[in-house]
């Protein structure tokens, strides 16, 4: 939890007023949170995407305009249909002495054997369910896939997380799969 946020109040509730705002490179915003009252703000688009970019579920410092700091994370993401631009974020109050639910994104690294081998590579799933105190909630989780060979698989269950962290999602579900090509043999008549 480093990363500061400016969450500036936001002057104007229209429809024309955030759209103004968004050219101006300020996104709408709306912080809320269980016994916290909702505020409705204002953040940086580029500081915005710039955090997006490097962990879109970290714990962030969302500083107010008198310099009280909130830890927060961002709960869900409006974005323009056709040009992907930002156009409201919902962030949630994080409180950091309970357990919380997130999800962690897993990066696939190496190059399977069984892709060598003929194999297709199918990922079936890039992130996972996950319950832990605020502090200890991984950014994301490296799993070297350069072991498996054409038919092997990898279950959420072969996951292995540290101490403190209790996995959500189903642990039979595949995450990623090593499928055999088979060469279709055509009979003579």
């Amino acid at each position: 939890m480093s990363k500061f946020i400016q969450l500036s109040k936001r002057t104007g509730e229209t429809k024309s007023h955030m759209n103004q705002a968004r050219k101006q490179g300020r996104i709408p915003a709306v912080l809320y949170g269980i016994g916290k009252d909702t505020m409705s703000l204002e953040v940086n688009e580029k500081e915005m995407l710039d955090i997006l970019k490097k962990n879109p579920r970290a714990i962030l410092q969302g500083k107010t305009a008198d310099e009280k700091v909130i830890p927060i994370v961002v709960q869900h993401i409006q974005k323009e249909i056709m040009s992907g631009k930002l156009l409201h974020i919902d962030f949630h109050h994080v409180n950091m002495t309970k357990m919380m639910d997130s999800k962690v994104t897993i990066h696939f690294s190496g190059d399977a054997i069984g892709l060598k081998s003929g194999g297709t590579l199918q990922v079936d799933i890039y992130e996972v369910e996950v319950r832990c105190m605020p502090d200890v909630l991984p950014t994301s989780m490296e799993v070297d896939i350069s072991g498996l060979a054409a038919g092997d698989q990898l279950l959420v269950s072969d996951l292995i997380f540290m101490d403190g962290i209790e996995v959500l999602t189903d642990p039979a579900t595949v995450m990623i799969q090593i499928k055999a090509v088979h060469a279709e043999v055509e009979e003579t008549a």
